[in-house]
């Protein structure tokens, strides 16, 4: 499967910016968050950053299911505290619906789509 690319951006201000980071080294995340990851079938989950902006590549496996990760998510108070701590240094994009964190992007050219 494709990988998935969402966008999400920090909130500008360099402390939260390098504590969210730091938040995200190895072995940082509790490990129900990682579990609840693995368990919803994505083979790998990576986060990208630029001044204030993300941008996180899921790459789904065979058994991926977006909507039982969501459910894994929302079941677990390990995971939703670690959601609740993350939000303190997020701020959703202009144009996100509301309560809408990560914007799925859309793929607008391939070069391997072009003769």
């Amino acid at each position: 499967m494709e990988p998935i690319y969402y966008i999400l951006d920090l909130k500008d201000d360099p402390a939260k910016i390098g504590s969210y980071k730091a938040w995200h080294q190895p072995g940082k995340p509790p490990a129900a968050v990682t579990r609840a990851i693995r368990e919803a079938g994505i083979a790998e989950l990576e986060i990208f950053l630029t001044g204030n902006r993300m941008v996180m590549v899921l790459t789904p496996g065979p058994d991926f299911d977006h909507s039982g990760k969501n459910q894994s998510e929302s079941a677990d108070p390990e995971v939703e505290a670690w959601e609740t701590l993350m939000w303190q240094f997020q701020q959703a994009l202009p144009f996100a619906d509301p309560g809408e964190k990560w914007i799925r992007l859309e793929k607008i050219y391939a070069l391997s789509d072009q003769p």
